[in-house]
């Protein structure tokens, strides 16, 4: 007799309808902005796009007629249109496209049937994907580049708020020497600008349309226009089908040259990397022994199911786990790039859900990095106490460059080892420990550095760097 479970199974696995993906196992993406401009209908509406601007881009060759473009232009749209059917009817053809074009042709043949004389007219389905993709490609990214200007603003105001407040670097897990929280935020900062670059140089040089034909010789719109001068008349068309969708024109037609596409999943799998490396710091500092950052935690966020106390930092660890899985989808992409012959069978395939994934984790990991840095709260007098937890051992570096040129660089650094060595062995300041070795006691009054083992008194170029950091602005991102 079957369990209630196992009826309920039955019910999302048999033929009853399943409802869209919500992101129930992806909360980087789930809920946020960006998650329609990557639906299955916003692919279905850039596809229809591509349709209408092709039949537009036609009639101003005069290869279509403009009554006919009207039509086509004024039919496409997704809502008309059965999503789900035509998701069931793409198995058939191993692509959208050719479902898309049988049934909207007759949504435009009930309006106008001279008008479906001419939808899809001499194309292929891969000029519609194609195109179709870098329209969500392109609309996907200026959601995200607009949150993005938040991310750089908030991070901007914390490196100049913070530019002198002392923490303690890290290098391999361990307290390193003394630096800055401005310039951390500077440097947040300045993989979030070189991601906004990476975005403006893939929209304004990245993103042409797809015009090729059957197979790369455009020969299906020639014989349309069996009277045109072939060199001009696939300019011309190139040219007009990129006019119409704000698009670039490429030289050639690139259904195995993928490129674009490429492009396009490692700028959001930079982006997830950029994001993932505030979230992992924010993880580090968050700690409960560390205490220097925390994150907004608004009506129970974070709380745990088990555990009253926590309140876990979740915007932090959700855009790590976009920067996690980005760079298999990415790899998965760049592994489509030798597509053999003209047209592959399964390369370009491969394609569509990595690259849709990919935006949809950046888009996600964007939005939710606003939130995190604009609200993230610093605590200065727990970073500057955390810098003096080493018992002075956060400066030897500079205790070694004040005694090498009396004591010999190897002596140094073999004495501040052993005293370094005692002074976390017994707790005792290591300033203490070496002034019981008498030439080093001597050395040290004769430098007249009486601030020599304070942290706030070796930030190095913190300040400065921070300053200059800052000077790289959104509209100047391509200056490193």
């Amino acid at each position: 007799m079957p369990t209630d479970a196992s009826r309920t199974a039955d019910a999302w696995t048999g033929s009853a309808p399943v409802p869209a993906d919500t992101g129930l196992l992806s909360p980087v993406w789930a809920a946020t902005p960006g998650v329609a401009s990557v639906s299955d209908g916003a692919w279905l509406q850039a596809m229809l796009d591509a349709e209408a601007a092709l039949s537009r881009a036609q009639a101003r060759l005069g290869t279509v007629p403009a009554a006919a473009a009207r039509v086509i232009t004024e039919s496409a749209r997704a809502e008309r249109l059965d999503l789900a059917a035509l998701a069931a009817q793409a198995r058939e053809s191993a692509n959208p496209v050719v479902a898309l074009v049988r049934e909207f042709t007759a949504l435009v043949a009930a309006r106008d049937p001279e008008a479906a004389r001419y939808v899809h007219r001499g194309s292929t389905s891969q000029d519609i994907l194609d195109t179709a993709t870098v329209l969500v490609v392109g609309r996907a990214l200026r959601l995200i580049r607009r949150d993005l200007e938040r991310v750089e603003e908030a991070l901007a105001a914390l490196a100049r708020e913070h530019r002198d407040t002392l923490v303690a670097g890290r290098t391999l897990a361990l307290h390193a020497v003394p630096t800055t929280f401005g310039l951390k935020a500077a440097g947040w900062r300045h993989l979030v600008l070189d991601a906004v670059h990476k975005i403006d140089t893939l929209g304004s040089e990245g993103l042409p349309v797809q015009l090729g034909g059957a197979a790369g010789t455009l020969a299906g719109y020639l014989a349309c226009a069996p009277d045109a001068d072939p060199a001009d008349y696939v300019r011309e068309l190139t040219d007009a089908f990129a006019a119409e969708l704000g698009l670039s024109a490429p030289l050639v037609p690139w259904h195995v040259l993928r490129t674009p596409v490429v492009d396009a999943a490692t700028t959001a799998a930079f982006l997830c990397g950029a994001l993932g490396k505030i979230a992992v710091d924010v993880l580090s500092l968050t700690r409960t022994e560390v205490g220097e950052v925390h994150e907004p935690a608004p009506g129970g966020r974070g709380a745990s199911s088990a555990m009253p106390h926590k309140r876990n930092p979740v915007l932090a660890t959700a855009i790590r786990s976009a920067a996690l899985q980005a760079p298999q989808l990415a790899a998965t992409v760049l592994s489509c790039l030798p597509s053999e012959d003209e047209r592959s069978a399964g390369a370009w395939h491969a394609e569509w859900e990595p690259l849709r994934a990919l935006l949809r984790l950046a888009a996600g990991a964007a939005h939710q990095a606003v939130e995190l840095v604009s609200q993230l709260s610093v605590d200065p007098r727990r970073m500057r106490a955390n810098t003096r937890i080493t018992a002075g051992q956060i400066v030897s570096e500079r205790i070694a460059v004040v005694l090498a040129p009396v004591l010999g660089k190897a002596q140094a650094r073999d004495l501040l080892n052993e005293a370094s060595a005692r002074s976390a062995r017994t707790g005792e300041p290591l300033a203490d420990v070496l002034r019981q070795d008498g030439r080093v006691s001597a050395v040290l009054a004769d430098a007249g550095l009486t601030d020599l083992f304070e942290p706030e008194a070796y930030t190095g170029a913190a300040g400065p760097l921070t300053d200059r950091a800052l000077s790289r602005s959104l509209a100047s991102t391509g200056e490193r």
